[in-house]
């Protein structure tokens, strides 16, 4: 898995707390249908997120010990059929109603599709415990992963946003397939 490195300097005073807009686009995706789904993708490919980490490896015994190793991993859940998905929270709340002890990063969604490509999870799972959660699914995560955004052109009308590097960065878009 890529290393996490420092969060984005875009984040550095962000306290963590959730964009209200943003969980009223997510509660919107309840109603049913495509479209509301593919809104509430689209508020998130704009949105911070944040990806819970927590420690894995050997972290027993008590002081200081050289043999001992720990890495940061994103956290995963699996399913009883054996797929994976990468948690992912849109505020501490949620977060830390799930699980107190994950160490939040601040990222993009892109970035979150990224880890769950390179953990070959299947699904990100938006917000687990609520208040709204929400599956994005793999077709859409491959998208996602390379950098693209999913925007709303036109009440209802979908589409990729991109940087078309063969142009010299300009944005490029494409109609979403879905």
């Amino acid at each position: 898995m890529r290393s996490l490195g420092q969060p984005s300097s875009a984040f550095a005073d962000d306290h963590g707390e959730a964009d209200p807009a943003l969980r009223a686009t997510l509660a919107s995706a309840y109603s049913g249908g495509n479209e509301p789904y593919l809104r509430a993708v689209a508020a998130l490919c704009a949105a911070r997120l944040l990806l819970p980490i927590v420690a894995t490896g050997d972290e027993g015994g008590d002081g200081p010990d050289p043999d001992r190793h720990a890495e940061m991993a994103a956290v995963q859940v699996q399913a009883a059929n054996g797929a994976k998905a990468v948690c992912v929270f849109t505020g501490m709340d949620a977060l830390t109603a799930w699980q107190p002890t994950a160490r939040p990063v601040p990222c993009t969604l892109d970035d979150v599709a990224a880890t769950a490509e390179e953990t070959a999870s299947m699904a990100v799972l938006v917000d687990l415990e609520g208040p709204h959660p929400l599956v994005i699914e793999h077709a859409l995560i491959k998208e996602l992963a390379q950098g693209h955004r999913l925007v709303e052109l036109s009440p209802g009308e979908f589409g990729w946003v991109f940087l078309d590097q063969a142009s010299g960065g300009r944005p490029d878009a494409d109609e979403a397939g879905r």
